[in-house]
């Protein structure tokens, strides 16, 4: 760690949002406490400015990303810090991610300032999301469910909810308890069932590729978690498979087991929620991305393939 004292200060690309924020601050003490020194860099992504249209229709390649890889190509910033489900599948071949965070919990939650809201199967509600993938689950286990688009960050999707024609909201629970609004959580859906997006609960670091490799590997040991990285690495690999992106209705989950080894849950649903494809598969910490590979070619060859197809004819 002597060769600490020569490195010049780590700038940190983020987005601008509360959350973003919490997680380029966490991801800064962590560097700090290696003793770097860190500077927060804001900049605005195409996501966080256009905010009229939903995700499918924005198209979700780098949507909350590119104008922070932009960043790193120009030299303005060593890191860009992402929610890691809103990384894109396939990095450009001059980036990497270097690290992923430990992961928080991963499950969707519902949120509502009733505290006597109830979601039920045959429940008939208005409920917020911007998430194609939570509409799609919700049309399949809560056939009766209406919903509404919700963009932006999450203190004004909260504030659309206390305005706006819907009872509740659908977040990612690390979102909410990072910016304290555990109080409004009313259900908690079970990720074997509503299984979340690639990456949902942890923090992507990325850098460019011919960064010095000494501090790339100074930032791997400050920040990265293991455990999680291994799982992230099975996800991706199965999203990356799938063609598939945040406007794709498509999920995977990875967990270790108490023996070590990495098992995945991942599959795809139809926009209507009528068609539901989904697979679990196991083997070591080393399979990991082959995993994911393997995974997506399954479901795609069980008739994922045409889901996607349908879903891209119907988007025109």
């Amino acid at each position: 760690m002597e060769n600490i004292t020569i490195v010049k200060t780590i700038r940190i690309g983020t987005r601008g949002s509360k959350l973003a924020l919490w997680q380029a601050n966490a991801v800064a003490d962590k560097l700090q406490a290696a003793g770097l020194d860190t500077e927060i860099v804001i900049i605005s992504t195409k996501g966080d400015q256009i905010l009229d249209r939903s995700l499918d229709k924005l198209g979700s390649k780098g949507v909350f990303t590119e104008e922070l890889e932009v960043g790193l190509r120009e030299g303005s910033i060593e890191i860009a810090v992402h929610s890691a489900k809103d990384v894109q599948s396939s990095i450009p071949e001059d980036l990497e991610l270097v690290a992923f965070m430990e992961r928080e919990v991963v499950n969707d939650v519902v949120l509502s300032f009733n505290p006597d809201f109830k979601l039920e199967r045959d429940s008939k509600v208005m409920i917020g999301t911007s998430s194609t993938r939570r509409r799609a689950l919700l049309r399949k286990y809560y056939p009766n469910v209406s919903t509404a688009e919700s963009r932006g960050n999450l203190q004004t999707r909260l504030q659309k909810l206390k305005d706006g024609p819907f009872e509740a909201l659908i977040l990612a629970y690390a979102g909410v308890t990072r910016m304290g609004y555990d109080d409004l959580i009313v259900h908690t859906f079970p990720d074997n069932e509503f299984v979340p997006a690639a990456g949902q609960g942890s923090v992507a670091v990325e850098c460019a590729r011919d960064l010095d490799p000494e501090l790339k590997q100074l930032l791997k040991d400050a920040i990265d978690h293991a455990d999680t990285h291994v799982c992230l690495i099975a996800e991706r690999a199965f999203l990356r498979t799938m063609e598939g992106g945040c406007s794709i209705p498509s999920f995977a989950l990875a967990k270790l087991t108490a023996e070590g080894n990495v098992r995945i849950q991942g599959g795809i649903v139809s926009l209507d929620g009528q068609q539901h494809l989904s697979e679990i598969f196991e083997g070591g910490r080393e399979e990991a991305e082959a995993l994911g590979v393997r995974l997506a070619q399954t479901i795609l060859e069980q008739g994922g393939d045409q889901i996607l197809k349908d879903i891209r004819s119907e988007r025109g």
